[in-house]
């Protein structure tokens, strides 16, 4: 294991770009959503890291926020029929979805590394 001292990153920029908590440097993803085992630069292991369903939470928070905002504002403004609503509100949900949720994965998890929220797991 990498003995060197890191100074701490900004985690939500870090984890956003899907840079490792520690270091910044390497890849926190060897897929699209699937952890690398360790960062390829400082060596951290990335086994402990676990964000759950708090990627998915916080996308459906948004993206159902943006959806139901517009539908709302379409059918005001507009009043197009359904067939318009489901294809605008079907294309944003799954795009926004797809673009929305890796980021947030690296987020949540540059969070927990920076918070300690394993104390005793993480060595910086």
């Amino acid at each position: 294991m990498d003995q060197r001292h890191y100074a701490a990153l900004p985690p939500i920029p870090t984890g956003l770009r899907g840079r490792c908590p520690r270091c910044g440097e390497g890849h926190l993803f060897k897929g699209y959503l699937t952890l690398r085992p360790s960062c390829e630069a400082c060596g951290l292991d990335f086994a402990s890291f676990d964000s759950a369903d708090g990627p998915a939470f916080f996308v459906m928070s948004i993206v159902g926020l943006i959806v139901v905002g517009l539908a709302l504002w379409m059918e005001i403004t507009y009043e197009p029929p359904i067939w318009v609503h489901a294809l605008v509100a079907g294309t944003l949900s799954i795009g926004l979805s797809l673009i929305l949720v890796r980021p947030l994965k690296g987020m949540l998890i540059a969070l927990q590394y920076s918070n300690k929220a394993e104390e005793g797991r993480f060595e910086r």
